[in-house]
């Protein structure tokens, strides 16, 4: 069902590593897809599946507050840090961290081979998410697709041509029911009650398996394959044989205990997690496999179809991934791929009703000790993962975010009042798919990553943003409301006074440092971006409670406590300061730009309402230079794009986009001193891969074309010289907006705003082509503006 003007990418050999391999998703179920003829690997993971049980987030708390941790200690760190004494400051403070949040892991390996031969072409169409080959097997044509089907809930292999299959079904977890028969697998899976990150070396058992249910919780997972073949059928040794065929469909489904815990369910048990699983296979082969290609290509093409972009020449056929991308020879089209893959991969892991929200690695992991657990770090890169969701016309993949933030404040609700003597809820560095709202470390985690209070305040600035694209109303009243109540008022009794101002005390800048007598120091009090995010989370309260007719008496606090707020400072070296005072920071050159928050994605600094501050913003910028990693680089394209300088957006798009030029299963320095860059499957990296650059190179590059911030769309903004011709279709707007533009030869040649929906009586003040323009839309109006 490829279409002239699909967006494909190939490469023309199979994959022999896994970062070559093509990503298939439907939010539920994610597979690398390794092709080739012979013994070839789908590699399965389900994004459910993760160490971990829903009560370890309270049992975690439970231990803390025995060991002593709570509001008196928290009165005596405060005492410390007012006084200087910074090692008491750390020792009180690091007594409250707790162990680490769980693991996302690998599921499953479906394993199918076929008879010796050549690949004629591999490819993986963004547009419907189709993997797809073409191979000469034993002389013959052969024709094999993969794609994970939302509508059906299952991941689907069709094989075209005569050839003979084998197919094996194993999982690196621990098996604990095997059966095959003439149709297909069943497996069950014991998965982990406990699973420690690589850089917690010292856990004796860093997979643990109970063996069983633990309480009210069994943590189980089954597998099933079942395969519809005109072939004959036979079972040799844990292998299904496939013989003469000309034609088979394989259909995999899972069902997990911990899908029941996400989705709010009772508990099922294994012997119905097995029937479900068994249902939904059966079913999809029911429909055959043109009907579900039909149905998933419909399906995808209505959510990815509704934006799209162009930059340079329009590309029709397959895309050489090695030549064509990774060589940098065309730098407009590269740019138009990551913007089309990025949207892609969002997509393929985050979709409503799917589970869990897309995590460090999406929905893709192989690896039983993934970087970074494979979770969520609140501090940037969750947060960056849904940074083009509602911008590039997929702002229902939004929503499983929005799901997990109800989880973490229900954890964090405990967390506030029970570590901090507060009202709301809080979460600190990570988090995963339970909720987890404590700060991590052990015990011997440096307060700089591991104890930010300010996690919450940052993702829930994405229930706003959602209100902000779609003007739903009922969505701001019921779901967004009650996150934004709870993180303000946690705001409000975590500010203490102080010099007449309003202060967090204990204060991070996340990961970065400063010096004190040759010493680095992480703990002070009301850093840049600890106050940015306060008061976004206030002043969005307000906003909301007026929009939706709300009258609470948490707002006189807030409209008390706002102008006691510090307003961003300015060093004497003219940058930005990342803390309330001007202290030397320990790495100048630091991948983390916290303070900029402020400017991108908030909006409180922006060249026109705050001149002198973005310009101090911008000579941070400089300070701190280019490139460090996927995700460093994503952000640093959106602030310069922000401030409207568009040539240092477009060098920091090529620096990121260059290929890795090292071994990528090889962690590098986390300080960003060894560069990352992109795998050959275009997957970006840390390194090793981490996806969250992924989905921060589309929201750079849309920021580059129109911003909506602050009430008014600006339309090329911050247009690079060498992208003289483009158009970008379908990106929406803040208001309940989208747009249509066309440029050539650098200047705007065509643009369109219309109403998708939101208030009719709301101004829309457009800046294009030199001019202003204010205007109305009723819902379902469009606007062509001369250009």
């Amino acid at each position: 069902m490829m279409r002239h003007d699909d967006l494909v990418l190939s490469w023309p050999t199979p994959a022999a590593e896994w970062i070559e391999a093509a990503p298939v998703g439907n939010g539920r179920l994610g597979a690398m897809v390794f092709g080739g003829s012979g013994r070839t690997r789908l590699q399965v993971n389900d994004s459910t599946v993760w160490s971990g049980t829903p009560h370890g987030p309270a049992d975690s708390l439970a231990d803390l507050i025995t060991q002593g941790a709570g509001p008196e200690r928290l009165a005596e760190m405060r005492a410390a840090i007012r006084a200087g004494d910074h090692r008491t400051a750390e020792r009180l403070l690091m007594s409250f961290e707790g162990p680490y949040s769980q693991e996302f892991l690998p599921f499953a390996d479906l394993w199918l081979t076929l008879g010796e031969g050549t690949l004629q072409s591999r490819t993986l169409n963004l547009d419907n998410g189709v993997a797809h080959e073409f191979l000469t097997v034993d002389g013959h044509e052969v024709e094999r697709s993969v794609w994970a089907s939302h509508p059906a809930g299952v991941l689907c292999v069709h094989v075209a041509g005569r050839t003979d299959l084998k197919l094996e079904l194993d999982s690196p977890l621990k098996v604990v029911h095997r059966l095959l028969r003439d149709k297909g697998f069943l497996l069950g899976v014991e998965i982990p009650v406990d699973g420690a990150p690589e850089h917690e070396p010292q856990v004796i058992e860093p997979l643990h398996y109970a063996g069983g249910p633990v309480d009210d919780y069994d943590p189980f997972g089954a597998v099933v394959v079942q395969v519809d073949t005109d072939g004959e059928v036979s079972i040799s040794d844990q292998t299904l044989v496939i013989t003469g065929a000309t034609e088979t469909l394989i259909v995999l489904a899972s069902s997990t205990s911990a899908r029941d815990f996400w989705d709010g369910e009772p508990a099922r048990t294994r012997t119905e997690h097995f029937a479900a699983a068994e249902e939904r296979v059966s079913a999809a082969l029911a429909q055959g496999p043109e009907q579900l290609l039909r149905e998933h290509d419909a399906d995808l093409r209505a959510l990815l179809g509704g934006t799209s972009l162009r930059i340079g020449r329009q590309v029709n056929g397959p895309i050489d991934v090695a030549a064509d991308v990774l060589s940098g020879r065309d730098e407009q089209l590269t740019a138009t791929v990551m913007f089309q893959y990025g949207r892609y991969l969002l997509a393929s892991s985050s979709r409503p009703g799917s589970g869990p929200p897309a995590n460090l690695q999406g929905v893709w992991n192989a690896d039983l000790r993934p970087a970074w657990s494979s979770n969520y770090t609140v501090n940037i890169n969750t947060e960056m993962n849904y940074w083009p969701a509602e911008v590039t016309g997929l702002g229902q993949c939004h929503l499983p975010l929005i799901d997990l933030l109800d989880k973490m404040a229900a954890n964090g609700t405990t967390v506030a009042r029970e570590l901090y003597g507060a009202r709301g809820w809080v979460t600190h560095h990570n988090t995963d798919m339970w909720g987890w709202a404590l700060p991590v470390g052990m015990g011997h985690g440096n307060p700089s990553w591991a104890l930010w209070m300010m996690g919450g305040a940052w993702l829930v600035q994405h229930a706003w943003d959602h209100y902000e694209f779609t003007g739903d109303t009922e969505f701001l009243r019921n779901r967004a409301w009650p996150l934004l109540r709870g993180c303000a008022l946690f705001g409000l009794d975590w500010l203490v006074e102080g010099e007449g101002w309003l202060d967090t005390i204990p204060s991070t800048s996340p990961e970065n440092l400063f010096m004190v007598d040759g010493r680095p120091e992480s703990l002070t009090y009301s850093s840049t971006m600890d106050i940015a995010l306060i008061r976004a989370v206030f002043t969005r309260c307000l906003d909301a409670a007026r929009i939706a007719d709300i009258a609470d008496p948490v707002l006189a606090e807030i409209e008390k406590a706002l102008p006691m707020l510090r307003p961003p400072a300015v060093s004497d070296g003219g940058w930005l300061q990342e803390w309330v005072t001007d202290l030397p920071e320990h790495d100048p050159k630091h991948r983390h730009m916290s303070q900029l928050v402020t400017v991108y994605p908030l909006g409180q600094i922006d060249p026109e309402s705050t001149p002198e501050l973005a310009q101090a913003a911008v000579n941070l910028m400089d300070r701190r230079g280019n490139g460090a990693m996927g995700w460093s680089w994503a952000w640093k394209i959106a602030l310069r794009a922000r401030l409207g300088d568009g040539e240092t957006a477009r060098s920091l798009l090529l620096e990121a986009t260059r290929p890795l030029g090292f071994d990528w299963d090889v962690n590098a320095p986390t300080d960003g001193s060894q560069w990352g860059g992109l795998l050959p499957n275009l997957f970006s990296s840390h390194p090793p891969f981490q996806i969250d650059g992924n989905y921060g190179f589309p929201a750079g590059i849309a920021e580059m074309l129109v911003q909506s911030h602050n009430d008014v769309i600006r339309v090329l903004p911050a247009l690079p010289s060498s992208w003289p011709s483009g158009a970008l279709t379908g990106v929406r707007l803040r208001g309940g907006l989208a747009a249509d533009l066309t440029w050539r030869e650098g200047s705007l040649a065509a643009l369109s705003i219309r109403r998708l929906s939101g208030d009719p009586l709301r101004t829309v003040v457009v800046d294009y082509a030199g001019k202003r323009e204010e205007l109305f839309l009723a819902v379902g109006e469009e606007r062509r503006l001369a250009c």
